[in-house]
């Protein structure tokens, strides 16, 4: 266990005692965002990345050591383990290098060299591997054996050959060697399937291709790999052929005598028919878990920022889900998001019923005191964001919203348990509308698979995609927090420590019971032990409650600290909530105990400041450009607003209102060199773009950035650009100080 901590502190460059407190905390059942919220003491006030990357290696150490455990049992049954063997197999740090060990006493169905062996020609195959006999062929015809099948001497030394091959291919060494050329200087070639070049055309780029494997950005290799699953692609990855036999010939070949020669053989059939195959697929395992790591990244930071979406808070919302033939879905809803009504208007071609559907938005926003109007980005939204804007609603704000996964939310069975008597029309409008008000609130209840951002998401390790999805989903509401009273099932389920059943639970309790008045009520919820209630108590809200801290993020556990600090102070716990006077008189240092330290002093202050602070950017409405509806409206040249969608390695895809994304390719990002898209935009950010191609035949927008540059940005991206001039002054600063002292 003390290695893996070693290990794990070096890779991650954090402190040994934050690992074992960590890794302590997460084997006692601790979440990640409880830990990185409530446990800086234990942790040195690692964030959660680092925790989720030790949660992660410790995972993956504990997998390592179960197989080290079966590999030693079964050479150990074999009566084949020898204390060097142990030592060899004990000291490996890789799954690649324990199955290298374990691989010449691994149970294999029957190849050239055990059928070789079992003729009786493994003393030949010593002899010559030795190299030292000169005169191999009469040593050959000893092992003639007709009632074995073996014919002569050239039988007997193809037999052997075959048997040495075995023995290159399960040397650790020469695997190592080929596994670290095919690492440096493998290629990755692709070749269209003889008859697949019409039925490919989306592959056509990839028809002859050829680069390094290991420099090949990860969406190449995912699409190569999809091209080749689907028949249209034949790919081969390797080294130059006559470098990697010519590594193994200067392991195994000593000398030019004749045996030398049957081992050079046997090398290089070694090389073709086993290394080759065997490292090629090692590699292609390697790429691509290294492709779907930086795939899943990029969906999992695409997925925090539309997460994490500005809200517009509890309002009344008239949401439009917008059509031409069938009509716009309408739906009004209350401020905490319950359907009121629901209609059909038809404001569009090919009914254009206008003057009905004024008369049926305006009742019902006069009806239901209506404070915004949201709009979904789908087909029809922009003729119909243009009527809701002609209405000229007094104090009514009409906003566009993006409705990636409505659909799929509204024929699920989350949709059906929540309005079993309306049909899926209805439901899309209602989750259109819940988006606007609360965008996490509502994308939790979809698969974020459906939400529409991401790349290659249906290639990847859909494992490996689920739980960091989960982890991010997870992060994004614990960092909110959750109104108890208010939340859904599927919000509460994301809850640090709690899951579907604990969050059916308290749905349950509260229907049963009427609202919760303080966060010590949970405790009679069913199954809520100390251990949860201790895990998800912090991250649950209770508004109006008799305590004001049952509306904060302040944790239960640290109630007597606020109490002592407010009694300390002359006043009372609210009073410190509203007065920056009592809370600077405070220090911080006499209330340091054994568990709590600093950091969480410090939280707690910045919490009473503001309590219940939600991280997410202030909500800002965002216009298209006038005029601009379709693609055929697009013109070579033109300036646009437009609101990032999705980020890509090789990019990002922007809506300008015409229905259709634009691309701007990561060369089209800034006017400087770009290595990551996401260092320069982010998913829903406002950005100004210029127009540079347009093909309405393929439905296809080239757009740039360079020179234009992003809309104003969030408050967080200011602060950051304003540390990065901080730092280049400082830089300047110590270099001009440099050439001042040496000249």
């Amino acid at each position: 266990m003390q290695d893996h901590i070693s290990l794990i502190a070096e890779e991650l460059n954090v402190p040994e005692k934050s690992v074992i407190g960590t890794v302590k905390l997460l084997d006692e059942g601790a979440t990640v965002p409880f830990i990185s919220r409530y446990r800086k003491e234990v942790t040195g006030s690692l964030d959660e990345v680092a925790i989720a990357q030790i949660r992660d290696s410790i995972e993956k150490l504990r997998e390592l050591d179960k197989r080290r455990e079966a590999i030693l049992k079964s050479i150990k049954e074999q009566e084949k383990l020898t204390p060097e063997l142990e030592k060899k197999i004990n000291a490996a740090q890789t799954m690649a290098e324990l199955e290298d060990l374990y691989l010449p006493y691994k149970p294999k169905r029957r190849t050239k060299a055990t059928i070789a062996k079992e003729k009786g020609l493994e003393p030949l195959a010593k002899i010559i591997f030795e190299q030292t006999l000169s005169d191999i062929q009469s040593e050959a015809t000893k092992f003639i054996n007709k009632e074995k099948e073996v014919e002569d001497a050239e039988q007997a030394l193809q037999g052997a050959r075959d048997i040495i091959a075995e023995w290159v291919n399960e040397d650790a060494e020469a695997r190592d060697k080929m596994r670290t050329l095919f690492r440096q200087k493998s290629t990755i070639k692709s070749k269209v399937m003889k008859g697949k070049e019409e039925e490919g055309q989306k592959y056509r780029d990839y028809f002859d291709w050829e680069e390094n494997l290991f420099k090949a950005p990860s969406h190449r290799v995912l699409a190569m790999r999809r091209g080749e699953k689907e028949m249209i692609l034949s790919l081969d990855i390797a080294p130059e052929q006559e470098e990697a036999v010519y590594v193994l010939e200067k392991q195994f070949v000593q000398g030019g005598g004749d045996a030398a020669k049957q081992v050079k053989i046997a090398v290089e059939d070694a090389y073709k028919r086993l290394l080759k195959p065997s490292i090629e697929t090692e590699m292609r395992l390697e790429t691509k878990k290294a492709a779907d790591e930086k795939a899943i990244q990029v969906f999992a930071d695409n997925l925090r920022e539309l997460l994490l979406g500005s809200p517009l808070g509890q309002k009344t919302i008239l949401a439009l889900d917008p059509g031409f033939r069938t009509g716009c879905k309408v739906v009004v809803l209350d401020k905490q998001g319950k359907l009121l009504e629901n209609s059909v208007i038809y404001p569009n071609e090919p009914q254009k019923k206008i003057a009905e559907a004024e008369m049926i938005v305006k009742g019902l926003c006069d009806k239901y005191k209506v404070e915004a109007i949201a709009i979904g980005n789908g087909t029809a939204s922009r003729e119909t964001e243009r009527f809701a804007q002609s209405l000229k609603l007094p104090n009514v704000q009409v906003v566009v919203v993006n409705e990636s996964g409505a659909s799929v939310y509204s024929a699920s069975e989350v949709a059906r348990e929540e309005f079993p008597d309306h049909d899926v029309t209805v439901r899309g409008a209602v989750s259109i509308g819940r988006r606007l008000a609360d965008p996490l609130a509502e994308l939790v209840k979809i698969d974020p698979k459906s939400i529409g951002v991401g790349q290659y998401q249906h290639d990847v390790d859909q494992n490996a995609l689920k739980k960091s999805l989960d982890d991010v989903v997870m992060s994004c509401v614990n960092a909110v927090g959750v109104e108890v009273n208010t939340a859904s099932k599927q919000l509460l389920t994301y809850v640090s420590g709690l899951g579907p059943a604990l969050a059916e639970n308290i749905v349950k309790y509260r229907e049963e019971n009427g609202p919760f008045k303080t966060r010590e009520e949970l405790k009679k919820v069913a199954r809520m032990g100390d251990k949860v209630f201790e895990q998800a108590a912090g991250f649950l809200r209770i508004g109006n409650a008799q305590n004001p801290l049952d509306a904060s993020a302040v944790h239960p556990e640290s109630y007597k600290i606020v109490e002592q600090m407010a009694k300390d102070a002359s006043g009372s716990v609210k009073d410190l909530m509203t007065s920056a006077q009592l809370r600077q008189q405070l220090d911080l240092k006499k209330y340091v105990t054994d568990t709590t330290g600093l950091p969480t002093l410090q939280d707690i202050l910045a919490e009473l400041e503001k309590p219940g602070r939600d991280p997410r950017e202030k909500f800002e409405v965002f216009a298209f450009q006038e005029g601009v509806e379709k693609m055929e409206d697009l013109k070579v040249g033109m300036r646009l607003p437009g609101i990032v969608t999705n980020v890509t390695n090789f990019g990002a895809f922007v809506d300008v209102g015409v229905h259709q994304d634009g691309l701007v390719h990561i060369s089209q990002l800034a006017d400087k060199f770009v290595s990551d898209p996401n260092q320069v935009v982010k998913v829903q950010q406002k950005v100004m773009v210029t127009v540079t191609e347009v093909d309405v035949a393929r439905k296809r927008i080239a757009l740039s950035m360079k020179g234009d540059g992003p809309a104003p940005k969030t408050k967080k991206q200011k602060a950051q650009k304003k540390e990065e001039k901080a730092a280049e002054g400082d830089l300047q600063a110590k270099l001009a100080a440099l050439k001042g002292k040496f000249g």
